[in-house]
């Protein structure tokens, strides 16, 4: 039986048509800060201007050399400290999101040798909350309504895992 074969590697402007049907998905969408349908432009502005900075890994998910999810690693001011996001293609298989935390961990801490990474999740987002649990990471707080999407304020929950919790994890 042949092993899976799991790889991030850096986003590229061939990958945007795909990740922006991803991220317009309405399953997707509805749990993002930024609500509407995001144009194409739009979405290449923001990948040409962010691509060109340092602090910022925009990272493909494969598995078997199929795109099934992007991941957004940003370093913040403070050294060691990232904040991130991500989602799996609306499409992929169960289990993939699981693989996807996995590889992004292992690249955040291994790779970029990280003191710290953050999440953040809307409070009705009941999966993300989960996946951090279910990742390691610790809930640290909650930003009482601090996210308005034009109707209505919701509370964001804020996630850390640390570096040396992350390898008594995995060890």
């Amino acid at each position: 039986m042949n092993k899976s074969q799991l790889k991030l590697r850096p986003m590229q402007s061939s990958d945007l048509a795909l990740v922006i049907s991803w991220r317009n998905h309405i399953d997707i969408r509805r749990y993002m800060y930024t609500q509407h349908e995001i144009s194409l432009t739009e979405h290449t502005n923001w990948f040409n201007k962010v691509s060109k900075d340092s602090s910022y890994s925009l990272l493909i998910f494969e598995l078997d050399n199929e795109p099934l999810g992007f991941v957004n690693i940003h370093r913040t001011a403070q050294r060691g400290i990232a904040d991130w996001g991500f989602y799996t293609s609306p499409d992929a298989p169960k289990g993939t999101g699981s693989k996807l935390g996995a590889q992004a961990l292992d690249y955040a801490f291994n790779i970029l040798r990280l003191h710290k990474l953050c999440g953040q999740a809307l409070d009705f987002n009941e999966a993300s909350r989960k996946f951090h649990k279910r990742l390691g990471f610790k809930e640290e707080g909650i930003l009482e309504q601090h996210h308005f999407d034009g109707k209505k304020y919701y509370d964001v929950i804020c996630f850390g895992l640390l570096a040396h919790e992350y390898y008594l994890i995995i060890n």
